[in-house]
């Protein structure tokens, strides 16, 4: 079950912000950042495999987890450029991961999703879950055409997610990010900046089709279509 929650009085319309949100699956709660979800946050950011393939800030400190939630997360929205959500688990609340969209093109109704979980969520189908939540919460209710993910090419498990998803490989940018990989001291917390392709996907409303019902025989969680 997929609910959304739009902030009490905001009529849908066509708007060159998101609104504030909640996005609930069967097993996830996608919502604003919270000051409570920072210790974790931090320790998903400082993760090695996120450490090497975002571009945020090593090692991350509280200053930048308080930097992110205080200001820069919720300026995303404000400022019409994309939002981000915390994705927690339904049961527990605990912080499972984060999603967010950004570079968002409002004339032509697309964006880019990017997605992060934290290594202590991985291989339970969490990014997959909530970037298909996004995507039809986009789709349906918001009059999105097109939604973009970029993934390093040696990035399988980010692969994975959109092929999942059923997003459609449309090329590569070459040479166009730069990750991180651990230098010889790397025992000792070295790192440094490579060069990387990205794959570009792109997800369109019909390649939605019939996804959340596969997804759902193969992984066990629910469908995407009861809407409150």
């Amino acid at each position: 079950m997929l609910c959304f929650y739009p902030v009490l009085g905001m009529e849908l319309r066509m708007t060159t912000t998101f609104p504030s949100i909640s996005i609930s699956t069967d097993r996830l709660v996608m919502r604003p950042f919270e000051m409570a979800d920072i210790p974790a946050y931090i320790e998903m950011m400082n993760d090695e495999a996120v450490v090497a393939w975002m571009d945020g800030p090593n090692p991350y400190t509280q200053v930048d987890a308080e930097r992110w939630v205080r200001r820069i997360a919720p300026a995303e929205r404000t400022g019409g450029h994309g939002i981000a959500l915390a994705v927690t688990e339904f049961l527990t609340q605990r912080l499972v991961g984060s999603v967010r969209l950004l570079t968002t093109d409002w004339r032509t109704r697309s964006t880019e999703v990017r997605y992060i979980t934290a290594p202590w969520a991985r291989g339970e189908g969490y990014a997959t879950e909530s970037v298909l939540a996004i995507a039809e919460w986009l789709f349906r209710d918001q009059g999105f055409e097109r939604i973009e993910l970029r993934t390093p090419a040696d990035n399988t498990a980010s692969q994975q997610v959109a092929q999942k998803l059923g997003c459609i490989s449309e090329g590569v940018l070459r040479n166009a990010r730069i990750a991180r990989t651990r230098t010889e001291n790397g025992t000792d917390g070295g790192w440094t900046d490579i060069r990387t392709d990205l794959i570009v996907w792109g997800l369109l409303p019909e390649d939605l089709e019939g996804v959340a019902e596969q997804l759902a025989d193969a992984g066990g969680y629910g469908t995407y279509n009861d809407w409150k």
